[in-house]
């Protein structure tokens, strides 16, 4: 089980690369196997040049210990982790540095929902994380980095699973979803979407969408009573 979860979460590497939202080492994508407990990850800069199922690194969801693999996993293995402690309903988790995204991240600003391609798959404002502080920074950062990302969730009242995207202030953005392949498909939306908001806001600071087109846009995508899409079929 651990060969075919590795050979998924490499090709969910892939994918970022293949959709031009990451370059050199600038990333990396995990997922879950809730059953054994066991996160597999990409390895801590290892370039996605000739990357292969072999590279991924398995660790241990409650101790980060490595549990299979050659190289150390992603620095950013303490967030991935946390999230998967503290979001149990999700199974994939991407990071990445990709350029619109991290513009928001920088500025410390939600990426606002001003149009339906963003109320299609995210419900409401993607939120920004605070910075951390010089001591979550100095005893424990990626952790603390993942521990802030919940701190803003549970804080808004936000579900993590309708509004499965963030961007940490100074840093950037994380997607999740029910697998790997999932989060990475996020993290290009998120990265359009933020392109598209920068050149919106350059035009009308003050644009906006009705919460009527916003509730339209999402459910008829992820509601009960959903009707985008062939029945059978998944996207």
């Amino acid at each position: 089980m651990l060969e075919e979860l590795k050979a998924k979460v490499c090709e969910a590497n892939l994918e970022l690369v293949r959709r031009g939202v990451v370059i050199y080492t600038w990333g990396n994508v995990s997922e879950i196997d809730r059953e054994k407990g066991v996160v597999i990850i990409k390895p801590s800069g290892v370039d996605y040049s000739g990357m292969t199922p072999d590279d991924m690194v398995a660790v241990d969801l409650e101790t980060g210990a490595v549990v299979e693999g050659k190289w150390k996993p992603s620095s950013d293995t303490p967030t991935h982790l946390e999230l998967y402690r503290q979001f149990s309903e999700i199974g994939g988790i991407t990071h990445t540095h990709s350029i619109n995204a991290v513009a928001f991240a920088q500025a410390g600003m939600d990426i606002p929902v001003l149009g339906t391609t963003h109320a299609d798959y995210f419900y409401g404002d993607v939120p920004c994380a605070r910075g951390l502080t010089q001591e979550e920074v100095a005893s424990a950062y990626e952790r603390n980095t993942g521990r802030v990302i919940v701190e803003t969730f549970r804080n808004r009242h936000i579900d993590p699973m309708a509004l499965p995207g963030v961007v940490v202030m100074n840093h950037g953005p994380f997607t999740w979803g029910k697998d790997a392949a999932q989060s990475v498909y996020h993290a290009v939306v998120l990265e359009m979407i933020a392109e598209m908001n920068l050149k919106t806001l350059a035009l009308n600071p003050n644009a906006g969408i009705k919460q009527y087109v916003l509730d339209k846009h999402y459910m008829r995508k992820h509601g009960p009573n959903a009707y985008y899409g062939q029945m059978g079929v998944k996207e």
